[in-house]
């Protein structure tokens, strides 16, 4: 771990800087599959409950980054792409940053459980747990695995807000969370093609490090092939329908066809063109969760089958 003391006589933390903290980006996917959980959900919910469920399972995601950054910030100062985060880049102490990420753990898990419900208050401790613990603390550094098992830290919110409408959980929560568990390994491979000397550099096991780029590509198209038919069988169920289901055979057909195009090249094509189909495909992962919950969204607006 860097030392503490390297942090001293930095600039002052500005608001912005404590924003960064939580990684709002990721935040922001959170916020978004917990909101479609708790809107196509059976049963009504009161959108001030509704309302502030969501926020509360933000902050949770919040404090997981915050735990996230404070654990990696030795890494993060190797890593070209994370060298400006507010701790490697010594505006904010390490120590104020596992304080952040404490208390907000604290807050949202306890505000949950008031004013949802006490299941769906432990699923987002538990949440915050394999995040920052199982995930930052053990698989990051210890598997090129940590992916694959991680990924599961970023597909539970869907399931939260599913289980503060209902209390409990069911096949269609569950295969949201397989929606995005088995979209995350794709996702971050086809980023780690082009990313691969950070992660060689930070030490982090990643696939592309561990196995190389080769297998890398073989990992990927395997799970867009694998991936599909739970985007399909969500559509099947009762937050499915007619729209939902044309996005999702458009969208995994595009997603299978961008990992048969990666899995196809050779590294003397990629490097020759920049890995400009591997950056395609990375960009079309983003398009494919994000379009997946808006068609759920959407669907749960106009009625399913």
């Amino acid at each position: 771990m860097a030392d503490i003391n390297a942090y001293e006589h930095t600039p002052e933390a500005q608001f912005g800087d404590y924003v960064a903290l939580l990684k709002p980006r990721v935040m922001s996917l959170v916020v978004f599959t917990a909101f479609v959980g708790l809107w196509v959900a059976p049963g009504p919910v009161h959108p001030f409950i509704g309302f502030c469920a969501v926020l509360f399972i933000a902050l949770g995601g919040g404090a997981s980054g915050a735990l996230n950054m404070w654990y990696d910030r030795d890494i993060d100062a190797i890593m070209n792409r994370t060298q400006s985060r507010p701790i490697p880049s010594g505006r904010i102490e390490p120590t104020e940053a596992l304080g952040v990420g404490i208390v907000l753990s604290v807050i949202s898990v306890m505000m949950l459980g008031l004013v949802a419900n006490w299941f769906a208050a432990g699923f987002l401790a538990f949440t915050i747990f394999f995040y920052a613990v199982v995930y930052t603390v053990w698989l990051k550094r210890w598997t090129p695995q940590n992916i694959v098992i991680g990924g599961a830290a970023g597909a539970f919110p869907p399931m939260i807000g599913w289980a503060c409408a209902t209390g409990g959980i069911s096949i269609e929560s569950l295969l949201m969370f397989a929606l995005i568990f088995f979209w995350t390994p794709p996702h971050f491979w086809a980023l780690a093609l082009f990313m691969k000397e950070d992660y060689h550099n930070a030490g982090v096991p990643m696939l592309t490090v561990t196995h190389g780029r080769r297998s890398a590509r073989r990992h990927i198209f395997a799970y867009t092939l694998v991936l599909a038919p739970f985007a399909i069988w969500l559509g099947l169920t009762s937050v499915g329908g007619p729209l939902y289901m044309a996005v999702a055979v458009v969208l995994n057909a595009m997603f299978i066809h961008g990992g048969w195009k990666i899995l196809q090249r050779s590294e003397d094509q990629a490097i020759a063109d920049g890995y400009a189909v591997e950056k395609r495909v990375f960009k079309l992962s983003l398009v494919y969760l994000f379009v997946h919950f808006l068609a759920l969204l959407v669907q749960g607006w106009m009625g399913g089958w």
